[in-house]
């Protein structure tokens, strides 16, 4: 598939329409909160469960022949070469305490290439959209072009991550606050709406690490196509999840990849 067609296109809004049905409900509602981490507190509710359920099932309905991978429910095989990437909430800590900071996030790859991603607020009504020669944020407002902003050294960034202490190891914890110092200033918290600002152009750097497939599927084609670019900390493209680092320049990109490996 060479270029996303509008019945595909409408297909993938469709899906983060029926995530969002199901999750605003729930949301600063109180919750049952289960925690699913081995080694550290990975909270799931009701909503991110029923969520993917309602997404899966309307793939199952509708195309068939898709190949399914979600965060609460795992790989589900297709014979297409298609694969839909499913987070239903990215962010369920900023979910689970109130907070807007979360989104679904809907991604199509074909044969390991990501073809297209959806980052979905469903409570603020924003869609921030990518696939090849588009990035635009829809909402009540209409419908804006996305691009990130010109940014020529770290010292002008302005850089995130999601949370400073619990998803780096020691180490990378210190090459991140290395390369914090550097910049103009830091933000933390943002999960996935993080990387919609990025594609936006409000914030410059975004560093990361131990994440998994679901949590960079739709991320990638929303920023690359904003005219941003999202490697790994060796600043080889992104796998299957691990470390990342997203920038919406690439002067600064490298000079945050010189930062971090300089330990």
């Amino acid at each position: 598939m060479d270029k996303i067609d509008s019945a595909t296109l409408a297909f993938a809004n469709r899906l983060a329409d029926e995530a969002g049905a199901v999750i605003r409900p729930y949301f600063r509602q109180r919750l049952e909160v289960t925690d699913k981490g081995e080694h550290a507190f990975d909270p799931v509710t009701e909503a991110d469960r029923r969520a993917e359920d309602a997404m899966r099932a309307l793939i199952r309905a509708e195309r068939p022949g898709d190949a399914i991978l979600g965060e609460e429910h795992g790989f589900e095989p297709g014979t297409s070469g298609l694969t839909w990437v499913l987070d239903p909430i990215d962010g369920t800590r900023a979910f689970i305490t109130g907070q807007p900071l979360w989104g679904t996030l809907v991604a199509l790859e074909e044969n390991g290439r990501r073809l297209l991603g959806i980052i979905d607020q469903p409570v603020l009504g924003e869609r921030f959209i990518g696939y090849p020669g588009v990035s635009e944020m829809r909402s009540a407002t209409g419908t804006t072009p996305l691009k990130t902003r010109a940014c020529a050294r770290l010292s002008e960034a302005v850089v995130s991550t999601t949370h400073p202490w619990s998803y780096f190891t020691d180490g990378e914890r210190a090459a991140f606050e290395r390369m914090a110092r550097t910049s103009r200033m830091s933000r933390f918290g943002g999960d996935c709406y993080a990387y919609a600002m990025l594609a936006a152009g409000h914030i410059d750097i975004i560093i990361e690490s131990a994440l998994k497939h679901w949590d960079v599927a739709a991320l990638i084609p929303v920023i690359e196509n904003a005219g941003g670019l999202v490697t790994d900390w060796s600043g080889a493209p992104v796998g299957e999840g691990g470390s990342i680092i997203a920038a919406g320049d690439a002067r600064a990109h490298r000079e945050a990849l010189a930062l971090l490996n300089a330990g």
